[in-house]
């Protein structure tokens, strides 16, 4: 521990201190690359008593941070400073979208002003290939690519110069692995002008690939893909089987790795199971960070659907967007389709957007569900067998058959779908989770020791499985 005697006015100069002294410490107990990537851009603030006051670049670091290396920080802190020292972030704002859009109408009382991205897709001698859309500040993140935007942010702020390299995104159709790779390209490009940055899909490269070798050009070809600084291939799976063009990005890869030039690829599957990829190729996938991305969860939906509605110039109830979001649950892609062709059903057909239109629409857009158990068809099914209006399901009212037959079709909703407790509880006017957890408990009950009930839930399931073989 070190003792420090500054003025007031001197404050920084202390926190610079005691920061240097911490860095020395943490230095020694990790990696070079971990040390420039996750400490370096720490930068001390102030000094108050035994309180170190520290800034972060961005949210997304902060987190990173906090999970990964809090330990490390803290001991560092407390061998310069002593048992009673603490340490205090201050977060710069990374202009992320709020997840959980809890001051939607005053957001709409008071816009933000538009984040201006001053970069052009135009290089000196190249054109890069990246969508000006594609950045950071409309990239939704949730638990389901928390991950994989932490190092995409590292990476733009430091491209090669972090131990994700290469940097191998993966995950399923439609879920933002192209949104992201174009992200850090564009970022790369505000932060660094001068970088040569260049996205290119797997099928482009070999198209190129294949017309170099018949037009002789194809040192030019290799040439140019290790003059970049920052690589980005998309659909990186699409290169199995293509044994030639394998054999060139193999040998663009080890330059580009070597001379610490930024790697990022994506695939729709993680590098151990690219059937007809190199054996090599898969090594080196490895060198860095594999990250996948998951399908977003309920309120990671909601938070896209809120803001592609924005986006749109579209008022729809929050209702509307909870039964959107807790029937399309798979894809992002098809979240966003759905609004457009909810736009147009209503504008076209000089429609209200109400529920349902969006019913309708989402019975459209939704391929995924038209042949699996849906909250809806067990809805249908069991209202036209009791003899019910399938609407005053949704309804407050008390009436006796109307709540058995609520109960009944959440009990079943739960058993036969993948629905969670709080869509569910939406589905049927708005409940939460826990009428939903009480209406499955009573129906269990009950059905343990009567016959009929157990009975009629068999006989329900048999028509519902065969709605939807």
């Amino acid at each position: 521990m070190i003792t420090v005697d500054f003025a007031s006015n001197d404050i920084d100069k202390k926190a610079n201190l005691i920061w240097n002294e911490c860095l020395n410490i943490i230095k020694e107990n990790v990696t070079l690359i971990t040390f420039n990537t996750w400490f370096m851009p720490i930068k001390p603030v102030s000094l108050n008593h035994n309180t170190l006051t520290v800034q972060l670049p961005g949210n997304f670091f902060y987190e990173w941070i906090e999970q990964h290396y809090n330990s490390i920080l803290n001991h560092s802190l407390k061998t310069v400073l002593g048992d009673n020292a603490t340490l205090d972030y201050v977060i710069v704002e990374d202009n992320e979208p709020d997840l959980f859009n809890e001051s939607e109408q005053t957001q709409k009382e008071n816009p933000e002003p538009p984040v201006e991205i001053s970069f052009s897709k135009k290089q000196p001698d190249f054109e890069s290939y990246l969508n000006p859309n594609y950045t950071f500040e409309n990239y939704i993140k949730g638990e389901g690519n928390q991950l994989a935007r932490a190092a995409a942010g590292a990476i733009s702020e430091n491209p090669g110069g972090t131990s994700f390299n290469p940097f191998f995104v993966y995950g399923g159709v439609g879920l933002g692995k192209t949104h992201l790779i174009q992200a850090i390209g564009n970022q790369v490009l505000v932060n660094y002008p001068d970088k040569r940055v260049i996205y290119v899909s797997s099928d482009s490269f070999t198209v190129e690939f294949v017309e170099s070798i018949q037009n002789n050009k194809t040192n030019e070809f290799s040439n140019f893909y290790r003059s970049m600084d920052v690589l980005i291939i998309d659909d990186i799976q699409f290169l199995t089987g293509k044994e030639k063009t394998q054999d060139l990005f193999f040998r663009i890869f080890n330059t580009l790795h070597q001379s610490g030039k930024q790697i990022i690829l994506s695939s729709d599957k993680p590098p151990k199971d690219l059937r007809g990829m190199n054996e090599r190729l898969i090594s080196r996938f490895h060198w860095g960070l594999t990250a996948d991305i998951q399908p977003p969860d309920f309120e990671t939906r909601i938070a896209i659907l809120n803001k592609k509605a924005g986006d749109f110039g579209m008022i729809i109830h929050s209702d509307l967007i909870e039964y959107i979001a807790g029937y399309i649950t798979s894809n992002i892609r098809e979240l966003e389709g759905c609004l457009i062709k909810l736009l147009a059903n209503a504008s076209l057909n000089s429609k209200k957007i109400d529920f349902e239109l969006t019913k309708r629409t989402v019975r459209e857009i939704s391929t995924s569900k038209r042949v699996s158990i849906s909250i809806d068809i067990i809805t249908k099914i069991v209202s036209e067998h009791l003899n019910l209006d399938e609407n005053k399901l949704r309804d407050k009212t008390r009436k006796q058959e109307i709540v058995f037959a609520r109960q009944v079709c959440m009990y079943l909703s739960k058993e036969l779908t993948k629905s969670s407790l709080k869509t569910i509880g939406l589905h049927f006017g708005g409940r939460d989770h826990s009428t939903v957890i009480h209406a499955c408990s009573a129906v269990e009950e009950q059905a343990a020791s009567d016959r009929q009930l157990s009975e009629l839930l068999q006989v329900l399931r048999n028509k519902i499985e065969l709605a939807c073989s």
